[in-house]
């Protein structure tokens, strides 16, 4: 064995340990779920103050019916419920862990525990609205019981803030209601959206406040308009993408059937010069990517952080994620960064993982150029864009059926990205443009190079084209060190990969790979802008 074998082999081992740790930390992880259907239930209850806006009371009623149910709040409670059921299970199975696993190591434990906080705190935040939903069907004594239960059991110093929320609105609900002379500024500091004007409408009819009563009625029903649009856009939208793509894609299965080999599923034309063997896609992939661009690089970015901020050696975690997540992590919890700090970082990140991994990409295959004309064709003219959106309609039926059947394995479980936890909660413009082009942007055009560019039509050398197509969007998949993004990223993967395949044009998988980061990121925007 030569040496460039062996020391590929060492650092296989080191990638697959590294690897394997992060994909079963992830298990313990709760995914960013919950917290979109926390947040869209949040946005389904602002709307329901909507008045018509002047239309026929027979088509305000009809069209109430069709957005929020019989009863939106009832609705509501239901879905605030469900997320609840899922977070408290998820909150069980990690105390289980903590306590069956007396064995682990501290850093392993202290994530653990974190994680479990946050799980809680999400708990408690559901009882508050609950709390409130009840209190607007008229269940006074309910909501009381809610709140108070909830300011007993909140009662550590990283929830005061929701132990005193809580209190709040249990006086403000009591018969005879109590208003604590701190009333406005918690309900202003701790609430937001429906839940703050809520609880302000119930302090001004208290007070006999009638101008203020008004006023924030008036901008309840004003923030109602506003708030149907945003469900519109990310509800409505993507429900009429889902379905054009399930024509679609009935369409195209039915042209397979009764065309066969000349229909638009099949891939006739697999064939690609691949000049090199697997020794190349091993040095690529593992060397290249998943050693230096995953984790020698997020090492000494870590180290020279640290080494500028000595005090941080304290606190600083040596953990494992996928895409630049090592890095934002730790940037975002051991160094303080400003939300366009944690932006930037992410960006800059992302964008030398590119440059290193590309760089070993091109040394790796740099004696066997010039290449044939198919390989790494980015070309702007033909019909790229047909390929591109159209997978992306492909796409969009395929990942729902997914998604579900991915939530019934993993019931709010398996981890996910943390950028998609700042997006949803992030305000700042510049911060969230910054990590839009990392996500439309840098990471498509990189990510289709290695994966669809690259890796694809290599393994074409030792496998038919739907293989091939599958092996790398595990691998594509498997590479987010997130279990539960493994299987809906696999399917996604094998979209980009066909289109690749069918259309021999980067462009097309870019354009796909590129609509779906932006519509993914907007929605995330538009809800954590609206609750």
């Amino acid at each position: 064995m030569t040496l460039k074998r062996i020391v590929l082999s060492v650092l296989t081992l080191l990638v697959a340990w590294v690897m394997g740790s992060s994909l079963i930390s992830s298990l313990g992880e709760p995914q960013v779920g919950n917290q979109l259907q926390l947040y869209q239930t949040d946005l389904l209850v602002q709307a329901s103050e909507w008045n018509g806006s002047g239309l026929p009371e027979a088509e305000v009623e009809q069209f109430r019916r069709a957005v929020f149910g019989k009863d939106a709040l009832e609705s509501a409670a239901e879905q605030y419920q469900e997320v609840r059921a899922d977070a408290t299970t998820g909150l069980a199975r990690l105390q289980q862990q903590l306590e069956d696993s007396s064995e682990i190591d501290a850093e392993r434990r202290q994530k653990l525990m974190t994680t479990a906080r946050s799980q809680q705190a999400l708990v408690d935040q559901i009882d508050l609205r609950l709390g409130m939903v009840a209190a607007q069907q008229g269940k006074s004594a309910e909501a009381v019981s809610t709140w108070q239960d909830l300011a007993e059991r909140s009662t550590s110093k990283v929830l005061s803030d929701t132990a005193v929320t809580s209190a709040t609105l249990a006086d403000l609900w009591k018969d005879p209601p109590v208003v604590r002379s701190e009333a406005i500024e918690v309900i202003d500091a701790n609430l937001r959206g429906w839940y703050r004007d809520s609880a302000l409408i119930r302090l001004y009819e208290i007070e006999d406040q009638a101008e203020s009563l008004a006023r924030i009625e008036r901008t309840q029903v004003e923030t109602a308009e506003g708030t149907l649009i945003q469900l519109s856009v990310i509800g409505l939208l993507p429900s009429l993408g889902g379905l054009l793509g399930a024509g679609l894609l009935i369409a195209l299965v039915g042209q397979r059937v009764l065309r066969g080999k000349v229909s638009i599923l099949a891939i006739t034309d697999t064939t690609w010069e691949v000049p090199w063997d697997w020794e190349v896609v091993w040095l690529v992939i593992v060397g290249g990517f998943l050693f230096i661009g995953q984790l020698a690089l997020p090492l000494v970015l870590q180290l020279g952080m640290l080494l500028t901020q000595p005090g941080s050696l304290q606190t600083a975690g040596l953990t494992h994620s996928g895409f630049a997540n090592l890095g934002f992590a730790i940037a975002s919890t051991v160094f303080g960064l400003t939300s366009r700090g944690r932006a930037l970082y992410s960006l800059v990140f992302y964008l030398l993982m590119a440059a290193s991994t590309l760089g070993v990409l091109y040394w790796a295959i740099k004696k066997y150029l010039p290449l044939s004309k198919e390989w790494f064709r980015l070309d702007l003219a033909g019909r790229w864009p047909l390929w591109g959106w159209g997978g992306y309609l492909v796409a969009l039926p395929l990942m729902v059926g997914i998604s579900v059947l991915n939530q019934q394995i993993w019931q709010g479980q398996g981890g996910n990205n943390p950028i998609l936890q700042l997006v949803l909660e992030e305000q700042d413009s510049v911060a969230l443009g910054m990590f839009l082009f990392t996500a439309a942007i840098a990471a498509p055009v990189f990510e289709e190079i290695l994966f669809r560019g690259f890796l694809l039509p290599s393994l074409t050398r030792y496998m038919s084209i739907w293989p091939a197509i599958g092996l790398s969007s595990l691998i594509f998949a498997t590479a987010h060190l997130s279990f539960s993004e493994v299987l809906p990223l696999t399917v996604l993967g094998m979209t980009l990969g066909f289109v690749y395949a069918r259309s021999r044009n980067l462009m097309s998988s870019i354009l796909l790979h590129s609509t779906w980061n932006s519509v993914t990121m907007v929605g995330l925007f538009l809800l954590g802008s609206g609750s």
